[in-house]
């Protein structure tokens, strides 16, 4: 659900498997860490009662969506009707910080030819590293200060899915070295006219004015093409 639509904040599913603080669901909105975004909070309400959802995962043999909660529960079990609550504070951080760093990527691209070869999304801040050959905070605070110029341009983000062979066919689909996206028929995209095109399969906000600021925090010389800078929104 989380792919369709990042603004779900509340939603309904069936349990569909259980074990210890471990809860399956039929459908889920809460996003588990990938692609390194972090993962979503929450709670389960089951009877009433709420349960703290402390962590999400893919389980990639199964394809499922693991929700952890803080502790075992016996209130919820298989064939239940729960309700999930997203902790949005943190969630619309995440989505801030994510769009803003396909902004910035966008421009390392563009401008520097350089391609990410690391990196997270948290809460208070994201970092990337890029593949860049010389080390300089100046290039760092062009990036950011061109990023910004894009933000106030009130763009509308697009998201939709493509066949995989038509969208590997766009220049800078990818812009994760070394990093294909996964063998499926068909690919989330996520676009921002005019600056930048991925397949993504994580959470956005839908126009650039929801970013607000992007403010450089540090840069780091982390080795041969893996340059570091930490950048946040307020």
């Amino acid at each position: 659900m989380y792919q369709i639509d990042s603004y779900i904040k509340e939603f309904e599913a069936e349990v569909i498997h259980v074990e210890g603080n471990k809860v399956v669901l039929n459908k889920t909105a809460f996003h588990p860490r990938s692609g390194g975004v972090a993962n979503d909070t929450g709670f389960l309400i089951s009877d009433n009662k709420r349960f703290r959802v402390v962590n999400v995962t893919i389980d990639k043999v199964n394809q499922v969506i693991i929700h952890y909660l803080k502790s075992e529960s016996h209130n919820i079990r298989k064939g239940n009707i729960v309700k999930g609550i997203i902790d949005w504070s943190r969630r619309y951080m995440l989505m801030r910080l994510h769009t803003a760093a396909h902004i910035i990527a966008a421009i390392m691209y563009r401008d520097y030819n350089a391609v990410i070869t690391g990196g997270n999304v948290y809460p208070e801040y994201a970092y990337d590293d890029y593949s860049l050959e010389i080390f300089d905070r100046k290039i760092f605070e062009d990036v950011i200060i061109k990023a910004n110029e894009i933000v106030k341009r009130n763009l509308e983000i697009k998201i939709y899915w493509l066949e995989r062979e038509k969208a590997l066919k766009i220049p800078g689909i990818v812009k994760l070295a070394s990093r294909m996206p996964p063998e499926i028929r068909t690919l989330r995209i996520v676009e921002i006219p005019d600056v930048d095109i991925q397949a993504d399969g994580g959470p956005h906000v839908r126009n650039t004015k929801e970013i607000g600021e992007i403010v450089l925090l540090k840069v780091q010389n982390k080795g041969k093409k893996r340059k570091r800078m930490y950048y946040t929104v307020r």
